[in-house]
């Protein structure tokens, strides 16, 4: 091998060592990880509709957490959860979904209190329809603006005087805390949870992906309640 090829092949050599630990980083990048609660009777859109938009991002992986290993959506069909209530499990995204389950877990104290250690370890949290009434009961959203379901407005803000409701809202982005107002609400708030994230292109890309008309207006609320 002549001196010049010799010499050229390792600059190849030493730049592809150079990248390498680069090229492996960007393979290796951490997964944002979204942990969504269930329970018997939750409302099955109010999760399934967030996880179908979030779940469309790159690099994402999602689990459930339950204090069982099969839980019961209102609507029949179940899921198998990931992860057990014993422990709480640090997270980019923390789903909290509503549904007619809540009505008896607002007095469930070990609920509760794993509800506000869960929360303290997760960047975001995010409730859709009467999750909230879980949240607020727990004390998450003390101090805090908020939504929720729209039909159960009057049961859900009885919960706690400490939250600053918001009975015109399709969704309350509050740093931290990320609220929708009924059921397909859900759905709407994500895809503006993927815009915070990832950009208006990503979340319309999502859009147009699963042929969903998008609420982007947290202002216009259909449902919206007088008070």
């Amino acid at each position: 091998m002549k001196r010049r090829d010799f010499l050229a092949a390792g600059s190849v050599a030493l730049v592809g060592v150079m990248l390498a630990p680069q090229l492996l980083a960007a393979t290796q990048e951490k997964p944002l990880q979204i942990l969504a609660l269930v329970f018997d009777d939750y409302e099955t859109l109010d999760l399934h509709g967030p996880v179908e938009m979030l779940g469309h991002m790159k690099n994402v992986q999602i689990k459930l957490v339950g204090a069982k290993s099969i839980i019961r959506s209102y609507q029949g069909p179940r899921v198998v959860t990931d992860v057990s209530m014993e422990l709480v499990t640090p997270c980019d995204l923390f789903i909290v979904p509503g549904g007619l389950g809540t009505r008896s877990l607002v007095e469930d104290a070990t609920l509760l209190s794993w509800l506000n250690a869960q929360a303290a370890v997760s960047n975001k949290v995010f409730s859709i329809c009467t999750g909230s009434a879980l949240l607020a009961k727990a004390g998450v959203l003390d101090g805090v603006s908020a939504t929720t379901n729209k039909m159960a407005y009057q049961w859900v803000t009885s919960l706690s005087n400490k939250v600053h409701w918001q009975p015109s809202a399709r969704w309350v982005d509050e740093g931290k805390f990320l609220t929708s107002s009924g059921v397909s609400a859900g759905t709407d708030a994500a895809l503006f949870y993927v815009r915070q994230l990832r950009g208006d292109d990503e979340a319309r890309r999502i859009e147009r992906l699963t042929e969903y008309h998008w609420n982007d207006d947290s202002a216009k609320d259909p449902y919206a309640v007088e008070i």
